[in-house]
């Protein structure tokens, strides 16, 4: 199964308004595992951008004067997108962000949905997590997925990061991978972090070995239970084998 994990920056929060996608990320999935894959595009949208926005995701109007126009890149995103799953963090946003820049370019482009299916991570979020925050930043916290680099909105960024938060909600910590190559290894691995960060602040365990002392006077001890069940026991047995134990 592919899927791609999409996110997007705009000029504002409403396309009807005239406000446009100014960055589009995407990461993609293979059957639940990250490929390496991905697509990132800085778009011109010919205004300017809102305050607010700017405040979001600081992408200012000077950087992206350069850049193509969406025209110039539909074609590859759209190649890119075609027959994937697209997992979106609150889906209605940047689907009606897309869907009004290909309208722009007319009716042969369709609509997002006539091209790839789409789930909504934050419906999927409030499904599992009722009454709670479930806005991205919320969901890392939750299932201990790092975003200490977030300090601003992107939307590659937010792509990887809610990659990592998909794998976690559905399934990331159902079992511990030890190496396996079945499709819940990305699950084992987050759950194998909760575990290490767990575990990281904690000092190491000491070793306290036998003295020749104790370990005389435990050999002593089964000898003697030996002795009376008219056999070795099963630890003399392997204290005679030589063999560590596994």
């Amino acid at each position: 199964m592919r899927q791609v994990v999409l996110d997007t920056e705009t000029t504002g929060l409403e396309p009807n308004d005239g406000h446009r996608v100014i960055e589009i990320g995407c990461v993609e999935m293979e059957n639940r595992r990250l490929t390496g894959n991905n697509l990132h595009l800085y778009l011109n949208p010919e205004r300017e951008i809102d305050a607010g926005a700017l405040a979001v995701h600081g992408i200012s109007t000077e950087f992206l004067a350069d850049k193509p126009t969406f025209d110039k890149v539909v074609d590859e995103f759209l190649a890119f997108v075609d027959g994937a799953e697209l997992v979106i963090h609150n889906a209605p946003f940047d689907v009606g962000f897309l869907n009004h820049e290909l309208r722009r370019l007319g009716a042969r482009y369709g609509t997002i949905e006539q091209r790839c299916g789409v789930l909504d991570t934050l419906v999927m979020a409030r499904q599992k997590h009722p009454g709670q925050k479930n806005n991205l930043d919320a969901l890392c916290r939750r299932y201990f997925v790092e975003n200490g680099h977030r300090e601003l909105h992107g939307a590659l960024l937010d792509a990887e990061i809610l990659a990592d938060v998909y794998l976690a909600m559905t399934g990331g910590q159902t079992r511990l991978s030890l190496g396996g190559n079945d499709s819940s290894e990305q699950g084992g691995d987050a759950a194998a972090e909760v575990i290490r960060r767990l575990s990281a602040d904690r000092p190491a365990l000491a070793v306290v070995r036998a003295s020749d002392n104790e370990e005389q006077r435990h050999h002593d001890k089964l000898s003697a239970i030996g002795s009376k069940n008219g056999e070795p026991t099963v630890w003399q047995g392997l204290a005679d084998d030589d063999t560590p134990l596994q």
